[in-house]
């Protein structure tokens, strides 16, 4: 499984990404980030699917890029990603589902183009549809998104900081790393500040960030520690009768 999370504020573009790799019995480490960037052209792209098939669509990708193709809006190359997604399936989709695979690949895309009057994020699905990301809905997540929304939903709103945002972004992904073997570190992580044209990345991996983990798994203990206890009487009233009708 896979967890790739986006989140879009004012300020800018937040994107983390695990890389673990689970094939039956065997992990590997696998980026699951793809970025192209250059003079007022910045982008990335995450992925949660087949590997095969983010691998090949992303090379057509690359390839057209070689070629001499430039995208002035960034929901053109995202059409053009979806593309190449529909491509591979027009080539592999039939093998794949007679080998037991379901074609499969979700992927978040995000950045600005020279005529963006501002940073964009995309959720591309397999069919090659989008939808775009705004203030109505900041986060998005691919992959394992059960366990890391809660956060989100809690302290995201349109005033959050990028700084903020990643923090928020950090604790999602540990909340779904503890509660899941087929998300770990390393992690990839993705900032990009509006109108900046420029992504700059970094990898974390479990020693930076331990006590971090620990600083939150504690605080989270303390707030459960401090909340009122008087709503929860009535609860255990009739297991306090019985206590002492037992006496």
């Amino acid at each position: 499984m896979t967890y790739c999370l986006g989140i879009k504020v004012k300020e800018g573009l937040i994107a983390l990404a695990d890389t673990r790799i689970t094939a039956g019995t065997n992990t590997t480490v696998k980026r699951k980030m793809y970025v192209t960037q250059s003079d007022q052209y910045s982008l990335f792209i995450m992925t949660s699917g087949l590997r095969s098939v983010r691998d090949k669509a992303v090379h057509y990708f690359e390839e057209a890029i070689a070629e001499g193709v430039v995208y002035n809006k960034l929901y053109k190359a995202v059409n053009a990603f979806g593309e190449q997604i529909k491509r591979v399936a027009e080539e592999d989709r039939a093998n794949l589902e007679r080998s037991g695979f379901k074609f499969n690949l979700n992927s978040i895309v995000g950045g600005q183009l020279k005529d963006d009057k501002e940073h964009k994020l995309f959720l591309l699905y397999s069919e090659g549809n989008w939808v775009e990301l705004d203030e109505g809905s900041p986060y998005v997540i691919i992959g394992n998104s059960g366990q890391g929304k809660a956060i989100l939903n809690r302290v995201l709103n349109p005033t959050s900081t990028m700084k903020q945002a990643l923090k928020a972004g950090f604790l999602s992904f540990d909340s779904t790393r503890v509660s899941n073997n087929d998300v770990d570190f390393p992690i990839d992580v993705i900032t990009y500040k509006k109108n900046s044209f420029a992504i700059n990345e970094h990898r974390y991996e479990q020693k930076d960030l331990a006590r971090i983990a620990e600083a939150w798994a504690l605080k989270l203990q303390e707030a459960l520690d401090d909340m009122p206890e008087d709503w929860i009487n009535d609860a255990f009233a009739k297991d306090e009768e019985s206590s002492q009708d037992n006496h």
